[in-house]
């Protein structure tokens, strides 16, 4: 007990310094560089005008939704894992993240002349379609997948149908814009994160921020469900309840994350993979140390995007994918 407590606190230390590392780094690099000395006289107040403008209205929430997009995916995935008993479940091979999008693409398609003119309650009411869209497949996948309880294969199979539906929908849409908005779309859907400013910070940082809180206060239903349904019930535990409330976490957090950063695929999969590696299946401690993998693993693709072909960018969901694809299908061949 001694030494998995160790581990898990090691595990727990070393990302949050991992982050803060990375996050200097990123800090320092971009089009204007900002030596670390610069960067901590900003923060204390004495930077020039220019470097304060760089730091806090460009690079800062950039930086702060990558975080917590990264800790939102991944903990949904850890908790889809969970509760499907499939290591190959995620908010994006499920449908949910292509739900989500195509509720969103549907909202700027509609009512927004394109998605860079998104301002005043247009910011707030992103994350609302995202929502919206995100349950709308949750719900879908739900009902179909309900044969006197929900069986996690045919929630998976269900969830993979889904996906491509809500994919042709989101073509669908797509190919009806003008081109710049179609290039916009694309490239968000890949996975980017391209409305990088204190407004739309706060339209889904505390959203994200509750829904986390609340998903780690109810990690030891996770465990009873992994016992299986029978024993669960033998238990006393709520069986159907309590996977409906987590799935209603999971699909708010990934709902979220495509409104600030589009359809990042695989984080999902492969951080809660990671973390029962090195810290075990109980998911008091996995689960935590995912959220912090995560955060890691989309800042650090988030700093090489912006700055390995400067100053052009790459999508930072694409950069997961290439990172991420390898592991997937390792899982896959694992699994078949």
């Amino acid at each position: 007990m001694g030494q998995a407590r160790y581990r898990f606190t090691a595990w727990m230390t070393g990302l949050l310094f991992l982050i803060i590392g990375i996050l200097l780094i990123s800090l320092n690099m971009g089009p204007v560089q900002i030596s670390p000395g610069d960067v901590f006289q900003t923060f204390i107040g004495e930077g020039s005008a220019r470097e304060e403008l760089v730091l806090f209205n460009f690079r800062l929430p950039g930086i702060v939704i990558a975080i917590f997009v990264g800790m939102a995916l991944s903990l949904s995935g850890a908790i889809l894992q969970g509760v499907t008993k499939n290591g190959l479940a995620d908010p994006g091979i499920l449908g949910i993240n292509s739900g989500a999008g195509l509720v969103v693409v549907l909202y700027i398609f509609l009512f927004q002349s394109s998605m860079s003119s998104l301002s005043g309650w247009g910011i707030y009411l992103l994350p609302v379609s995202a929502l919206l869209g995100a349950f709308i497949a949750a719900a879908i996948i739900y009902a179909l997948a309900w044969k006197k309880g929900v069986e996690p294969i045919r929630l998976i199979l269900v969830g993979i149908g889904v996906n491509a539906g809500f994919g042709a929908g989101l073509i669908l849409f797509q190919v009806q814009m003008n081109p710049q908005d179609f290039m916009q779309a694309m490239v968000w859907l890949s996975g980017d994160i391209w409305s990088a400013n204190w407004h739309f910070v706060s339209a889904v940082v505390p959203g994200i921020i509750l829904l986390i809180i609340y998903a780690l206060f109810k990690s030891s239903a996770l465990n009873v469900l992994n016992l299986g349904d029978d024993l669960a019930m033998g238990l006393g535990a709520p069986v159907e309840k309590e996977r409906l409330i987590l799935l209603v976490i999971a699909v708010g957090l990934a709902g979220l994350s495509v409104a600030a950063a589009g359809g990042i695929a695989f984080l999902g999969l492969v951080a809660p993979h990671i973390a029962r590696r090195v810290v075990g299946p109980k998911h008091q401690v996995m689960l935590p140390v995912s959220t912090l993998l995560g955060a890691a693993i989309l800042l650090a693709a988030d700093t090489i995007g912006s700055n390995i072909i400067a100053p052009a960018e790459i999508p930072v969901g694409i950069v997961v994918t290439i990172v991420s694809t390898p592991y997937f299908v390792y899982l896959l061949m694992k699994t078949a």
